[in-house]
């Protein structure tokens, strides 16, 4: 399928970089946004079940909290707008037809999208070959 120019070039600069450090969802009833500030989440979003947080693996386990899965995290380090079309459906579209479950957290600067980990080398793969045939 042909795509958009526009959004050929975000594909061509997606540039998917692999951080190091594990991570982990985590929630925690009943608390309040900002209440767990000491645990320096990268992601924190406010629910009415609770306090989701994404941190990492290591500081889950020293403050014994649960979880369920541990991802890794890859940052599109192309810039991209908030209000790019398309990008985020593209890539999480090529994981999802690989088995490869994405979730996707939007900053302003960037896309990052966190993977499981046994799975990173397929979606670094997947991703690094989305950039070199960005036509499809």
């Amino acid at each position: 399928m042909k795509r958009p120019k526009h959004l050929q070039d975000l594909i061509k600069q997606l540039s998917p970089k692999v951080d190091s450090t594990t991570y982990v969802y985590c929630t925690v009833p009943h608390a309040k946004y900002g209440e767990l500030e000491k645990l320096k989440p990268i992601v924190s979003i406010a629910e009415l079940e609770g306090l989701t947080l994404v941190i990492p693996l290591d500081q889950a386990k020293a403050e014994g909290l649960d979880y369920y899965r541990v991802f890794r995290r890859i940052t599109l380090e192309g810039h991209s707008s908030l209000e790019a079309l398309g990008l985020t459906s593209v890539v999480t579209s090529l994981l999802a037809e690989r088995g490869i479950t994405t979730n996707v957290i939007a900053g302003f600067y960037h896309d990052h999208m966190f993977v499981p980990s046994d799975r990173i080398d397929e979606a670094m793969e997947a991703l690094k070959d989305l950039a070199s045939n960005p036509d499809g």
